[in-house]
């Protein structure tokens, strides 16, 4: 659809750099690594792995950047939505529709529209997305900060005890092993289909609660980037202060409660809050505050259409497409390392002439 709607730049290349890692980003590092062979780039392609369990790196933090990115996006909607007099009672019924859209969009990237040999899997990026986002819409519409603030505290210490010291049925106690825990006998038990290892999922139903707190977080980071109050580079700095301050109480509470991607744990809920905080401080002073465009445009055309190219990738073989362009005349010209770098090419392309033509997949 066309889209006329103004829009905070800095959110959009966020969200684009964001998205580059996901469709190609990683991909292109690896084969940079396999040519060169350089240490700098082996330590980089080491922070572009998942942690297995306990622990962090920073390709753990992409899935939860875009959830606080959704987050960032909830505030500015809203007041432009409420000032054209919608009442929040509509807004919550827009939230519900956006948020079973996207679980709906996630069984679609699951296969749902395809021929399966096993059951289908019914838990998505796009499903803990569409209802962490859709219930923090809730909160955030009906409930002051000071409310919102208390319901996400509650969350995420309610989440702590109940995973540390609520014992797991057919178990003796508390754990916080992979497939002994009380999150993942949650899932076994009451989420349908399929489970990604098999006795867990790390986009699960009970992972989701604590997620909506990322949600949240991204709406308060929304609310500090359109404040009148204060100067542009005061609210860049705000940001960032509670950014920093996120971090640290995350890695201080690691020791009782660990840093876990796969539980969604609460000390990776401020974690990975604090460090997108800090991320979005950085590109909103570099491009809102400084007007420092250009390097940007890049990700602006990934970021505005990034659910898109997400879920082109389940259609669309652009890795198939750039084999047969690096199979023909052009071949002597690449790397098989460098397969990466054609797909890319190949999404970003498209996603150009979609920006041209101003056309915008908003759920």
């Amino acid at each position: 659809m066309n889209e006329n709607t103004p829009r905070l730049r800095s959110l959009d290349a966020l969200r684009g750099f964001d998205m580059f890692w996901i469709v190609g980003g990683r991909d292109l590092l690896v084969g940079l690594t396999a040519i060169t062979g350089w240490g700098v780039l082996r330590t980089a392609e080491a922070q572009a792995r998942h942690v297995e369990w306990n622990g962090f790196t920073l390709w753990d933090g992409i899935f939860p950047l875009f959830l606080f990115l959704a987050g960032v996006s909830m505030p500015l909607s809203f007041a432009k939505r409420l000032e054209q007099g919608r009442s929040r009672t509509q807004l919550a019924g827009h939230a519900l529709r956006r948020g079973l859209v996207l679980v709906l969009l996630g069984l679609v990237y699951n296969g749902l529209l395809g021929e399966r040999t096993e059951p289908l899997r019914c838990a998505s990026v796009l499903g803990r997305i569409g209802l962490a986002w859709m219930f923090a819409a809730w909160i955030s519409l009906f409930l002051r900060t000071r409310g919102q603030v208390l319901v996400a505290a509650g969350i995420l210490l309610g989440y702590w005890t109940l995973l540390v010291l609520v014992p797991v049925p057919g178990q003796a106690a508390p754990s916080l092993e992979p497939g002994k825990t009380f999150t993942d006998w949650f899932d076994r038990n009451w989420l349908p289909g399929r489970l990604y290892r098999g006795d867990r999922d790390p986009e699960g139903l009970l992972g989701t609660l604590p997620a909506i707190v990322t949600a949240l977080a991204g709406s308060w980071a929304g609310m500090q980037l359109v404040r009148r109050d204060r100067t542009p580079t005061a609210r860049s700095g705000g940001l960032a202060l509670a950014g920093a301050l996120a971090l640290g109480l995350g890695w201080l509470w690691h020791p009782w409660f660990p840093v876990n991607k796969n539980l969604w744990s609460s000390s990776f809920v401020l974690v990975t809050a604090g460090g997108s905080a800090l991320l979005l401080a950085l590109f909103h002073w570099l491009i809102d505050v400084r007007g420092w465009h250009a390097w940007s445009f890049p990700f602006v055309v990934i970021g505005t259409n990034a659910i898109t190219i997400y879920m082109l990738g389940s259609f669309i073989d652009f890795d198939g497409i750039g084999a047969l362009l690096l199979g023909g005349p052009v071949a002597w010209r690449f790397h098989p390392s460098l397969l990466p770098l054609v797909t890319l090419a190949l999404e970003w392309v498209l996603l150009y002439a979609l920006w041209r033509k101003r056309l915008f997949l908003r759920v």
